[in-house]
């Protein structure tokens, strides 16, 4: 979403960090620079006057005391970031829990913003936490769907109180209550209640909400609006703060290609923090939103602590365990190792959305073969793996011509494929010993001593006190002309 901004920061602090010394010159040029981007990017004038105005006055005030430093365009970022995360929301804002439960948390927004699909997508996500959320049926208008939020909470475990059957018929108000009142009687915790919503903002839209809110008291109001809409969604979400009053922000398609600079403006302009965003069409394309993490990859930092987090609740910790323990017993890493990280890597999600929260990932050059990247190659990888017998998959040395061309077959790819696979397979299985023994890794030239870890292979032993051994001295060939050709 924040690609376009993001690479237009990036060009901006490189031509600063070329010039070493920096003058108020240079401050009034970046500035420049980063105004152009914001407005660029859908965000509002005032917020982009105002962002640009602060870290102007907070830049010129650093001047001095920054090209005191060895690099000085440094001083000048960390200002940015910081100025970023405040415009993004500064804290990362959680669910308010009820004193008694349960926590009711009301959707508005337009139709079309992705309400009801955000409603399952809310709900795995506190199931996944421990919680017993219940969706509650109040959007009674539009044609199916009460239809749709019951097939969604099918396709996340979660139930859904949906008493009259909508396309026109029922009261969303009696609904609502008595969705609260079901919540309370079966003990779910959590009641995430579905609402209207119109293509455009009306007083019918903003009476019924009204009513809604009055008649169950959410503890969260979350207003559900489309990253991709432009300014439009700054309206809509004024609108809605007048009419109803919202507490926080959720963006949907946070994946799509549009500017996503509105989405800066709401939280300034009305005060209010973004606090989960969705990031795909997957129900577990949903997170909380942290505005220090999202300033952090706008800024080509990445995001490393979010892939972190996504590893950690893909990889069964008991498979992790058993990995740890084998790798110190010394055994080696084989194929069923390598098949259980390939389906941990394919729960986490994009391997192209993984790898473009590594920091350096805005660039030019990285952005193309992102795009390049074929996630599918990991399905292949595992359908050519899945295809082999239990003995194989323990000990590649047994893969001869027959049984590789079996392999292909039965995996549906070329023999040329799975040859390529069982090379790169026994370079990592190379590289693993490698690490075990203490030589750290393999062709990282430069590396030096690795930790305590030893040395990398073709680099000199440094033992204990960093006293360096007398080299080894060749043994002589047995063949005359060959020993003469070494002497010369």
């Amino acid at each position: 979403m924040f690609d376009s901004l993001s690479s237009k920061f990036s060009s901006a602090f490189s031509a600063l960090r070329s010039r070493g010394r920096i003058k108020s010159g240079d401050i009034d040029e970046i500035v420049a620079e980063i105004r152009t981007a914001l407005i660029d990017s859908d965000v509002a004038l005032e917020v982009a006057d105002s962002f640009s105005a602060s870290i102007k006055e907070k830049s010129l005030e650093a001047l001095e005391q920054v090209n005191k430093s060895t690099n000085p365009s440094q001083g000048i970022f960390e200002i940015v970031n910081k100025e970023l995360v405040a415009i993004l929301g500064g804290q990362t804002r959680r669910i308010r829990m009820a004193k008694k439960a349960p926590t009711v948390i009301m959707l508005v927004g337009l139709q079309g913003a992705g309400k009801t699909s955000l409603a399952g997508k809310l709900a795995l996500y506190l199931k996944n936490q421990g919680n017993t959320p219940v969706l509650v049926a109040s959007d009674l208008q539009r044609p199916n769907a009460v239809t749709q939020l019951q097939q969604v909470g099918q396709s996340v475990g979660i139930p859904v109180f949906a008493p009259e059957p909508g396309n026109g018929v029922g009261d969303p108000v009696k609904v609502a209550q008595a969705g609260r009142k079901f919540a309370e009687d079966k003990l779910h915790n959590f009641v995430i209640i579905d609402t209207a919503g119109r293509l455009g903002v009306d007083d019918e839209l903003m009476n019924q909400a009204s009513k809604i809110r009055d008649a169950v008291n959410p503890d969260e109001i979350l207003f559900v609006v489309d990253a991709m809409q432009g300014q439009d969604a700054v309206r809509t979400a004024k609108s809605f703060a007048q009419g109803v009053g919202f507490d926080g922000v959720v963006l949907t398609k946070l994946d799509g290609d549009a500017r996503g600079g509105a989405a800066l403006s709401i939280v300034s302009l009305l005060e209010r923090p973004i606090m989960f965003s969705a990031t795909g069409e997957k129900v577990s394309d949903f997170d909380l939103f942290h505005p220090d993490r999202m300033a952090s990859r706008i800024l080509g930092m990445g995001d490393v602590a979010t892939l972190a987090e996504q590893a950690k609740a893909a990889i069964d910790p008991d498979i992790s365990k058993k990995f740890e323990e084998k790798f110190a017993r010394g055994d080696d890493f084989t194929l069923i190792d390598f098949l259980s990280q390939l389906q941990a890597m394919k729960k986490m999600g994009s391997m192209s959305k993984m790898l473009g929260m590594l920091p350096g990932m805005n660039s030019g050059a990285m952005k193309k073969q992102l795009e390049n990247f074929d996630d599918s190659e990991l399905v292949r990888t595992e359908a050519i793996i899945q295809s082999m017998t239990p003995a194989e998959r323990l000990d590649v040395k047994i893969l001869n011509g027959t049984r590789r061309a079996r392999i292909a077959k039965g995996s549906g790819r070329q023999v040329s494929e799975v040859n390529n696979l069982v090379d790169r397979f026994t370079a990592a299985q190379k590289m693993m010993r490698q690490m075990r023994k203490g030589g750290g890794i393999p062709g990282m030239p430069g590396m030096g001593k690795m930790g305590g870890m030893g040395q990398i292979p073709g680099m000199p032993s440094l033992p204990a006190g960093n006293k360096q051994l007398p080299p080894k001295k060749k043994s002589k060939s047995g063949n005359p002309a060959k020993r003469a050709a070494e002497q010369g």
